[in-house]
């Protein structure tokens, strides 16, 4: 796809959906190497930042970031997304969820951490982010933020689309790795609850919740959107139902009546 119609695509999806930020696009890339005007979050605010900050500020103020190691202060990102010299990063996730009680014991936190998505250390030497609008490359991935009506209609608009249901790993932390990683390991498209450092640090509001796809899956998505459901106008906002006769408490009917109007 091109700068232009990764541009409308992200248009219709924020349109359609009346969404309240921007559909964001990420790149994992081997070195440093970002496109004029990227935000740095080290040098040009002068501070470090977890990678859903990032996030946040491409889908909320519609910058681009760009992170590279010494941006980023999240050490559990830092070890999922490959920034340490960690040999072992299921380990080493699982032993903190241990330590910090996210887990009961260390085998446990082992066990869960095994589950989740990781890019191999030094595999990736910087992470790029962006509003898809503005993305002046190719995603690796498109994430979606929502609220679960709006996260519905994208369920339906790629089953439709692809005759796939959509899964999901829920953990309740670290769960930018669901939203950024999976979908660019796997291939596939993934629901994300955000979790802790989400909410605590980018500003992630309860009701929100993330559509995470790999960029091929972006035109089945709109598309998925235009037609799903189209016959029994299947859309968001959701229409509600009105062609009943509501019922009123025995008060309001006993007045009726001696008004003669039941």
């Amino acid at each position: 796809m091109t700068e232009a119609l990764y541009r409308d695509s992200a248009e219709f999806i924020y349109e359609n959906l009346r969404l309240k930020t921007f559909p964001v696009a990420a790149k994992f890339l081997d070195s440093a190497t970002f496109p004029d005007k990227t935000v740095r979050p080290k040098g040009r605010l002068g501070n470090k930042i977890t990678i859903c900050m990032a996030v946040s500020m491409a889908r909320m103020y519609g910058w681009t970031v760009g992170l590279a190691r010494e941006d980023i202060i999240c050490v559990p990102a830092m070890i999922s997304f490959g920034f340490t010299g960690s040999t072992n990063q299921a380990d080493t996730i699982g032993k903190l969820f241990c330590d910090v009680t996210f887990a009961k014991d260390r085998e446990s936190g082992m066990r869960e951490a095994s589950q989740m998505s990781f890019i191999p250390s030094r595999e990736t030497g910087a992470v790029l982010i962006a509003p898809l609008t503005r993305a002046e490359f190719e995603p690796d991935t498109v994430a979606i933020y929502g609220n679960p009506g709006q996260i519905m209609r994208l369920i339906q608009a790629w089953t439709y689309s692809t005759s796939e249901r959509v899964t999901g790993v829920f953990g309740g932390k670290i769960e930018c790795t669901e939203y950024l990683i999976a979908p660019y390991k796997t291939g596939k498209p993934r629901i994300a609850i955000p979790g802790a450092g989400d909410r605590i640090f980018s500003m992630t509001q309860d009701e929100e919740m993330v559509f995470a796809m790999p960029t091929s899956g972006i035109e089945a998505a709109c598309e998925g959107l235009k037609q799903a459901g189209k016959k029994i106008g299947s859309k968001y906002p959701i229409t509600f139902y009105q062609n009943y006769q509501p019922e009123f408490p025995p008060h309001y009917k006993t007045l009726a009546k001696e008004l003669g109007i039941d």
